[in-house]
């Protein structure tokens, strides 16, 4: 069940893995990561929502595990400039989904995801 969310231009950022955009947005004090940003970071895919899309199928017939149900419909902005709703998950979300993913870049991901989270902690805002 994806519950939809709105988000403003404001609390969106970009943030650079190994040189490819992932946009994230500070969404109930915490940041949540777009799934479609990650996974063409972690796959080099040109399709990456066709990718997240066969993803969530195979992860469910395999894993029993719903990737969906872990991602919130949230507004990030687009490449054309306006909010568009993308597929978010928090921290711990993008880890399991990222679990998922066969890649090299995997690891290096988790830990980048890890320092991204850590000054929120410090600072008490999540």
């Amino acid at each position: 069940m994806n519950k939809k969310h709105n988000s403003s231009p404001e609390n969106t950022q970009i943030a650079l893995f190994k040189g490819k955009q992932i946009r994230k947005v500070i969404h109930n004090n915490e940041w949540w990561f777009s799934v479609i940003d990650v996974i063409e970071a972690l796959t080099d895919s040109n399709q990456p929502s066709k990718y997240w899309t066969a993803m969530k199928a195979r992860v469910q017939s395999e894993e029993e595990f719903q990737p969906s149900t872990i991602c919130r419909q949230l507004k990030l902005l687009a490449e054309d400039g306006k909010m568009r709703e993308t597929d978010c998950a928090d921290t711990e979300g993008m880890f399991r989904i990222v679990q998922s993913i066969p890649s090299p870049k995997a690891e290096p991901l988790k830990r980048w995801l890890a320092r991204i989270r850590i000054p929120r902690i410090i600072t008490g805002i999540a």
